[in-house]
């Protein structure tokens, strides 16, 4: 690893053990002198989701990552709500403050030669260049793999895109909604009397993320041992189809293909989500065996119709779903999602309640497991930005500071982190390569 921190323009690591979390809620955490990644450096050329959420990562961890963007086009995602308190603007997304905490902010223009000359010293500066674009589209700009090579041949460069830098559908853009239909998630979701009602988001946006950290911690670790470096030709489609590998694998046995059938298992019954008391209320409920029937019969307070022997095995409840989830339903819909919950809990049956994002705010675990940090931010002030899915004994895993306004670190990442000169900063300026 190269030496260097993370900078004072974003904060100092050390400057107090204690953090807000959540709500009124203080963690003392012992913060190392040494995050994992300190010292790594990053060229973040990515947009949108999948790029810079891997950064992110890295960035969270210690590492120096510089974000890079233009001011047309805007990244979707700083147009794109939801805008603190209603007001548009570029700076005022949550959307995009999310996925780019602990980073620093330069805008470029990559369409001006002078831009690239900036791009070029930004790569031979990094230890791993990422970027998401269509393919070819950086080889045409001329900061491809091979510049790359040759600016810094120990660097590890990650491409990714929805279909993988080469082959017949190479050229096919989109986002990760068209890369989940394509996948076969949204043929799979939904109810099989209705059209596919694919997962909500943009599925393989969220999934290829966590595949790319790990592949480039992995090189990371290569580079340390060997000095080489690599070129990480990564397919959001692939990696999507690896949470598919059930489905996939029973096709290849059977030839069973796989299609919508609601909320429903196929080895447990009863299965689904559920109405509870009040407007739009659900509580969903799991029931994977012998055990659980008998805890939820319990938890009902033993009625005639869940005594039925059809019931009494999974082959039979399986069987029998529409009749026991209509009785079900009767039950859950005259109680509150969470006594529902707690009931079906207390007895040892697996059940959640359907938190919207606004319940998740005040989730009791969430606030004590310290999961939503309040960072100030330059232009919307404080506001609770999501951790990680993890904590680690001693460490903080961060976000350690809220995402960049745009071009907020141009002038120090020149300076301070390129080395150009007063000079030379002034003459980029003027030849347009600051967008």
């Amino acid at each position: 690893a190269h030496s260097g921190g993370f900078g004072r323009p974003i904060g100092n690591v050390n400057e107090s053990n204690h953090r807000r979390f959540g709500p009124g809620v203080r963690i003392e955490v012992q913060m190392p002198d040494t995050l994992p990644f300190e010292g790594i450096k990053v060229a973040d050329f990515s947009w949108v989701a999948v790029g810079p959420t891997t950064t992110k990562y890295l960035a969270d961890h210690g590492a120096t990552v510089v974000r890079v963007e233009a001011n047309s086009p805007l990244d979707i995602l700083r147009v794109a709500g939801p805008f603190k308190d209603g007001v548009p603007g570029p700076d005022r997304t949550q959307f995009f403050a999310d996925y780019n905490t602990s980073k620093y902010g330069i805008t470029l223009d990559l369409k001006n030669p002078a831009g690239i000359e900036v791009a070029h010293r930004l790569i031979a500066w990094a230890d791993v260049f990422t970027e998401s674009f269509t393919p070819g589209t950086m080889d045409d700009l001329g900061i491809g793999y091979g510049t790359a090579c040759s600016l810094n041949p120990s660097v590890i460069m990650l491409s990714t895109c929805l279909m993988g830098q080469a082959g017949p559908a190479a050229s096919f853009a989109g986002f990760g909604f068209h890369a989940g239909a394509i996948a076969g998630y949204y043929e799979i979701t939904g109810w099989p009397d209705l059209p596919p009602d694919g997962p909500w988001t943009a599925y393989t946006d969220t999934l290829s993320p966590r595949f790319l950290a790990a592949t480039i911690m992995a090189a990371l670790d290569h580079r340390r041992r060997t000095g080489e470096g690599q070129y990480i030709d990564a397919a959001q489609l692939e990696m999507g189809l690896q949470f598919l590998a059930p489905q996939l694998i029973d096709y290849g046995l059977s030839g069973r293909p796989v299609t919508r059938d609601g909320n429903r298992s196929d080895v447990m019954a009863p299965h689904g989500a559920f109405p509870c008391q009040g407007e739009d209320q659900w509580c969903a409920v799991a029931v994977e065996n012998d055990q659980q029937w008998a805890g939820l019969r319990r938890a009902l307070g033993e009625p005639d119709w869940a005594k039925d022997e059809r019931f009494d095995n999974s082959a039979g409840r399986l069987a029998h779903q529409d009749e026991i989830e209509s009785m079900l339903s009767e039950w859950t819909h005259a109680l509150p999602p969470k006594a529902v919950m707690e009931a079906l809990l207390s007895e040892g049956v697996p059940a959640g309640v359907v938190q919207r994002s606004s319940d998740l705010q005040h989730d009791p675990q969430l606030a004590h497991r310290g999961f939503f940090r309040n960072l100030d931010h330059q232009e919307m002030g404080t506001v609770p930005y999501p951790g990680h899915q993890f904590r680690i004994s001693g460490y903080d895993s961060g976000p350690r500071s809220p995402a960049p306004l745009l071009g907020q670190h141009t002038e120090y990442v020149l300076k301070e982190l390129l080395g150009m000169t007063d000079e030379e900063m002034v003459e980029a300026v003027i030849a347009g390569a600051i967008a």
